[in-house]
């Protein structure tokens, strides 16, 4: 033994000291399973409540794991915590998790019995004393992408919707009865009624979808939207509806976000397909969400396949920016860059997501960034209602 004493640097210290892996355990009620972590094979749990901001986004690209993370963080939620779990599912891919969760399903094409009332209005909408402002922004931009005008509406057409809006929940108001809740027929025919050429415009626009083939908007709503689990199925829905079934289920969102506030339970809201959401109309709205949904006990989750669709410009940048929790699954070689430049990802780092493995990737957690395995056992009764490949589906299906 020799009897001499030397001072080190931090770094050279390092050599000394086995334990250099990043953990991210946390414990509670809210807290889930993530995987394990790649390095030293500890479980990985997580609580996004605990995040300065728990917006979050799955990325990966085709077969990584996508819908399936999302499955399993929503079954781990519906188990974990008594959270309100709200599905926009654009491929028919969750239902067979919800059915079994004794959710409620909601297909929206032009074919099915189940509707979803466009005009349904919370009287805690919004959070001014006026609930009816924030509704006619939603009709404001029903109406243009049904005009489909490359300039949107007009000054002139925008004053006559919200003219006859405040004019058709006049009757609500008044009396805030299911019965008293109009439809889309209530606006047409208001619009009819006004003596502007615009107003017989825009009624003629709106008239295939209150009297033509595309009137499965123009019903009353005759589901059970505040189930706790509701999924939306969109996936029959043509060109023609898609955006319109998208902005019709983010309003329900909104509606249901706004009704759980004031029962101060939080909403889950999972949007796959989440590219489909950042286009036109739809984007401002899908940012909104991004922005506004943490004060009102919201947490809403993106699915999608490219981080380049989030870049699409600078406002929907934002949603990259203002999200704390992003699985990242294995990505194409254009998005690691993208990644590894937003996110600070080293070199090593993004070796998790290069040519990785379904279940495989890098979790980026406030300012932790943990590599993680997750290795679903496959004889399990859940995994064959959470799978999403076709060689699998059918015993999903069957359960």
């Amino acid at each position: 033994r020799i009897e001499i004493q030397r001072g080190l640097t931090t770094s050279s210290l390092a050599i000394f000291v086995p334990f250099t892996t990043q953990e991210l355990f946390q414990r509670g009620a809210g807290a889930f399973y993530c995987g394990v972590n790649a390095l030293s094979g500890n479980m990985i749990t997580v609580d996004r409540k605990l995040l300065k901001n728990p917006n979050g986004i799955i990325l990966g690209t085709p077969g990584a794991g996508k819908s399936f993370a999302a499955k399993r963080e929503i079954l781990s939620v519906y188990l974990l915590t008594g959270d309100d779990i709200i599905i926009c599912d654009p491929e028919a891919e969750y239902w067979p998790l919800v059915r079994r969760l004794h959710g409620q399903v909601i297909k929206i094409s032009p074919t099915s019995k189940q509707y979803v009332n466009p005009m349904d209005l919370n009287l805690d909408y919004s959070d001014d004393d006026n609930p009816l402002s924030l509704k006619v922004d939603f009709i404001l931009s029903f109406c243009d992408i049904v005009v489909g005008s490359k300039d949107g509406l007009k000054p002139v057409e925008k004053t006559i919707i919200d003219r006859c809006v405040r004019l058709v929940y006049r009757d609500y108001l008044a009396d805030p009865r299911p019965e008293n809740m109009p439809i889309l027929q209530d606006l047409y025919n208001c619009l009819r009624a006004q003596d502007e050429k615009e107003a017989q415009f825009l009624a003629t626009a709106l008239e295939i979808y209150v009297t033509g083939s595309l009137n499965v908007f123009n019903h009353r709503t005759n589901v059970d939207i505040q189930n706790r689990v509701v999924c939306y199925d969109i996936k029959e829905l043509g060109k023609q509806l898609r955006q319109l079934g998208m902005l019709v289920v983010q309003d329900q969102v909104w509606n249901r976000v706004t009704i759980n506030r004031e029962a101060g339970k939080t909403t889950r809201y999972y949007v796959d397909e989440f590219h489909l959401l950042l286009r036109g109309e739809l984007a401002s709205w899908s940012v909104e969400i991004w922005k506004r949904f943490r004060k009102w006990g919201g947490v809403p989750t993106g699915i999608t396949q490219n981080v380049k669709d989030l870049l699409a410009s600078q406002e929907i940048e934002n949603i990259l920016e203002n999200s704390d929790y992003i699985c990242m699954l294995n990505q194409a070689s254009g998005d690691r860059q993208i990644l590894a430049q937003k996110l600070n990802i080293s070199p090593h780092q993004l070796s998790y997501v290069t040519q990785a493995n379904e279940g495989e990737g890098l979790l980026f957690y406030g300012n932790v960034i943990v590599p993680f395995v997750d290795r679903f056992p496959k004889d399990t009764e859940m995994y064959k209602l959470m799978t999403t490949k076709p060689n699998e589906i059918q015993g999903g299906n069957a359960a």
